[in-house]
């Protein structure tokens, strides 16, 4: 057998197995909140910047929106976004945070972060060594990306 080709030796059994239990662990906390993941994800993407295009938030996913598309649909009949045409570009949808989806974030700082840190204490790594990893692991993404 070549050595390349032994799971041990493959980062992307790596990459995929972490990111499928880290979404596992924020899968408690999150439902708690009457949210998924990736409804999540978009909601980090709107509490930094509300009122954004579809296509947009999309982008800043570095997902299709005929992806995202069908979450924000669900996410507004739950109440916490809405959805409306441009005003300069019709064919354009913004989407805003209601208010439900604003105090969302509140809950959400309540919760995740230290739900989070409580899952990934057993781990010796520091919180600069998480900052390290996110950059290494934005080196990976931005080599990828198309």
């Amino acid at each position: 057998m070549h050595a390349e080709l032994q799971l041990d030796n493959q980062i992307c059994f790596r990459l995929y197995t972490a990111a499928r239990l880290i979404t596992q662990a924020y899968t408690p906390i999150l439902t708690s909140l009457g949210i998924t993941y990736p409804q999540y994800l978009v909601l980090l993407v709107l509490w930094e910047k509300d009122n954004q295009p579809v296509n947009e938030i999309a982008h800043r996913l570095l997902l299709e929106t005929n992806t995202v598309t069908p979450l924000l649909q669900r996410m507004e009949k739950q109440g916490i976004v809405s959805r409306k045409k441009g005003e300069s570009d019709k064919r354009q949808q913004i989407v805003s945070l209601t208010q439900k989806g604003r105090e969302l974030e509140d809950e959400a700082y309540a919760h995740v972060p230290t739900g989070m840190g409580e899952q990934l204490s057993v781990c010796p790594l520091k919180l600069e060594d998480y900052h390290r990893l996110a950059h290494e692991l934005d080196c990976i993404i931005n080599a990828l990306k198309k």
